[in-house]
């Protein structure tokens, strides 16, 4: 016979906030006190529907435990027992939230249905309603007010103000991917104005490679560590930051390295909570990019119906998202790629006429296409530069993105005059410089990707310590999509 336990409360915290710390599968062992240690098996993401949770309980106990539903909209998930040395048998639970009309509160029901041995009725279903979903409901209310005790006067450190243990990827010296050496680190307790976030996914960027080449000294010197966006777990917050809790969901970009690192502090300021339905990896690979494309097209670009743009490297990861974003605002868009199986993938992605070139010779191609390009975005750098320069059109403006190819040699202001063309070399942090326009231009990312307005690109993941391997792969020009790094 099953036996059926059910218990339900009230937490004094925002729905999507309760669901942010719920929906990660792998993280109870950060607010649930009989939790010793949990992993997701085989480096699944923790919200994908499937992936094992394998955790220790303080009391020595094991348990297996399998993702079966998610529902985003119903704020609602299904899990099970597939091994444990608890003898909880075909053991089935649910977790249901909805919001408490008085006020900004959750509504929490959690139920389960298990066999127990003959004679263990009770006492198995007691220690399931108190010890885990009882103590569950109190231990996640203090995990939820814990940034508010940070902040109160003369309120003692909690243990996560302690310095933490972390792994990083640092360049000693320049030179090429197997410069990036992984090194044990201690993070300090978050200063005022500063956020601990305990990094699940990375992302990786061509700036990451410039700076591992020595191109750009003044961003980093020998040490330093290579990286300008993640996202993972809020662990805690210092002095006078207010809208970020621990547990929170988050995602970040900013203007200085360091993102290669399991463990980091960064500004508040530069701190996004991520919403509900989107993970980790894809807000890592895709946050600075999507971001990138946004004043490209909006700022810098002014793309309207009838625009015509030539992308460059339209396979990468940039590449895809422009391409995307261009088309959904009307633009007639022209791509560049290095073989026809990228050619394949940027006609997915919104690239009406793609150009395969291995040794960047496009512009003829671009005047018969569609008579010259309003806007160019330019990743490749010197062995473009002529060819960009004949492939605009009257007017047109070139946007120089990177330089994959090599730094962009000096263009007298004479080689633009008689197209009265317009060169740029923009950087994604000036455009966002202020709070307010970093969470406008998130929002509008977060709600195409939300409203499946644009095919997701493809996302290569590799393991924190494997950095050497993803700068290879970054660089080779066989790879589609964006990387991440997981950590």
């Amino acid at each position: 016979m099953l036996q059926k336990v059910v218990r339900s409360t009230v937490i004094d915290a925002p729905i999507e906030r309760v669901w942010a710390v719920l929906r990660d599968f792998n993280s109870h062992d950060q607010w649930h006190d009989v939790v010793e240690t949990s992993r997701i098996e085989g480096g699944e993401a923790s919200s994908q529907v499937g992936c094992v949770r394998d955790f220790s309980l303080r009391d020595g106990n094991r348990i297996r435990e399998q993702l079966l539903t998610l529902d985003d909209r119903e704020h609602k998930s299904t899990y099970c027992i597939v091994e444990a040395t608890v003898p909880l048998q075909r053991y089935v639970a649910t977790v249901t939230l909805k919001p408490v009309t008085d006020g900004d509160r959750t509504f929490w029901h959690w139920e389960s249905t298990f066999a127990t041995p003959p004679g263990r009725e009770r006492e198995l279903a007691q220690m399931v309603a108190r010890d885990v979903y009882e103590a569950g409901f109190a231990n996640l209310r203090r995990h939820l007010e814990k940034g508010a005790d940070l902040r109160a006067a003369g309120a003692a450190p909690l243990p996560t103000a302690l310095p933490l243990p972390a792994q990083r990827i640092v360049v000693h010296a320049p030179g090429d991917a197997t410069r990036l050496e992984a090194a044990d680190t201690m993070v300090t307790a978050p200063a005022p104005g500063e956020v601990r976030i305990r990094q699940r996914a990375i992302g990786v960027n061509f700036i990451d490679v410039y700076l591992r080449r020595g191109w750009i000294p003044a961003m980093m010197g020998a040490g330093g560590t290579p990286g300008m966006e993640a996202a993972g777990t809020v662990l805690d917050v210092g002095d006078g930051v207010t809208g970020l809790l621990p547990g929170d969901r988050v995602a970040y970009l900013g203007p200085l390295p360091g993102a290669y690192a399991s463990v980091r502090n960064v500004p508040a300021a530069w701190v996004l909570r991520l919403p509900a339905a989107i993970e980790f990896d894809v807000a890592a690979a895709w946050l600075l990019k999507g971001l990138t494309a946004d004043y490209l097209m909006r700022d810098l670009g002014h793309v309207r119906a009838g625009t015509r743009v030539l992308v460059h490297a339209a396979a990468g990861g940039v590449g895809l998202m422009v391409c995307a974003l261009a088309r959904t605002l009307g633009a007639l868009v022209v791509g560049t790629v290095s073989s026809e199986a990228k050619a394949r993938v940027a006609r997915e992605f919104g690239c009406e006429h793609v150009i395969v070139t291995s040794d960047y010779r496009f512009a003829d191609a671009v005047q018969r296409t569609c008579g010259g390009a309003d806007l160019i975005i330019d990743g490749l750098g010197r062995a473009a530069r002529d060819e960009n320069l004949a492939a605009l059109a009257r007017r047109g403006h070139w946007v120089s993105l990177g330089q994959a190819s090599g730094p962009l040699d000096a263009i007298a202001p004479d080689l633009l005059l008689h197209k009265s063309a317009t060169l740029s070399r923009p950087v994604v942090f000036d455009y966002v410089d202020t709070r307010a326009a970093l969470t406008e231009r998130a929002e509008r990312l977060w709600q195409h990707m939300g409203a499946r307005e644009w095919k997701m690109p493809p996302i290569e993941r590799f393991a924190l310590h494997a950095a050497a391997d993803a700068h290879a792969r970054l660089e080779s020009r066989r790879r589609v999509g964006a990387l991440v790094l997981m950590a």
